[in-house]
């Protein structure tokens, strides 16, 4: 059965349970939303924007992209009008990192540019043309043996007041390897969360001690713990990096790979 036509079903069965998010396969299924529409998985070649999306003498532009050939599906939901898109967004995006999800690239708002670019160029659907301001995004790679399988999540407020959720899943043809997140994208998880978690990683490795180095010291003034087996080791590799050896501490978490935990 294809990934569209398992959310529908277990969509349509799941609508009387009152947790503001169900699970439909691999995907989370807004409750009480209206599926109107779903796109059975197919192969093709498929772009992820990494960073606003700005039109530039009749191209997009784009600061960075993930760029691989897979099979696609999707499903587009209305929102029922007692919830709200941003409430969609983070309910879904919560369940996609709790089953072991990390983003590599999150915006909101303004900060993910035009929002008729993401309606139209980076996913073909004219129901997801909103406001700039009323829109999110957020791309995310599952950990594991999923590691080859992205989840792309965008959320959008029409100027009818209709509000969108649409939820795509890619799984790439070839290994897709290293992929980074923005340094911003970590921050903002860090901050929005209280923590990071990074099951792939055990010991410490230098692409990611500097971007995560890069993202604290964005904000110098944030603390973090650190926790995993490898969680001294996790501690020297950032210091090394530029990271004050005064903001970074040792947790005592139970952790898979690295776990930061922001000091309130």
């Amino acid at each position: 059965m294809s990934a569209p036509v398992a959310i529908r079903h277990a969509f349509t069965a799941c609508l009387l349970f009152a947790s503001p998010v169900l699970w439909a396969g691999s995907l989370p299924v807004p409750v009480d939303a209206k599926v109107v529409d779903q796109r059975s998985a197919v192969e093709q070649e498929r772009v992820y924007p990494m960073g606003p999306l700005r039109k530039i003498s009749g191209r997009l532009r784009v600061e960075d992209k993930v760029e691989s050939r897979g099979q696609v599906s999707s499903v587009t939901y209305e929102l029922p009008v007692e919830r709200t898109a941003r409430e969609a967004f983070t309910s879904a995006r919560e369940a996609l990192q709790g089953d072991g999800g990390y983003p590599l690239f999150w915006c909101q708002g303004r900060d993910c540019g035009e929002a008729s670019l993401w309606a139209n160029d980076v996913f073909g659907n004219a129901r997801l043309n909103g406001g700039d301001e009323q829109q999110a995004f957020i791309l995310l790679r599952r950990s594991a043996a999923q590691a080859d399988t992205l989840v792309a999540l965008y959320s959008v407020t029409r100027g009818n007041r209709r509000a969108y959720l649409h939820v795509e899943e890619f799984v790439a043809g070839s290994p897709l390897g290293e992929l980074l997140p923005t340094a911003a994208t970590v921050l903002r998880e860090l901050r929005d969360t209280g923590k990071l978690d990074y099951p792939d990683l055990a010991a410490p490795q230098d692409t990611w001690a500097n971007l995560l180095a890069r993202s604290l010291n964005i904000d110098s003034t944030l603390r973090a713990s650190l926790s995993g087996a490898q969680a001294e080791a996790w501690r020297e590799a950032l210091v090394k990096a530029g990271v004050r050896s005064g903001r970074l501490e040792v947790g005592s978490a139970t952790s898979d790979g690295l776990h930061l935990e922001l000091i309130r």
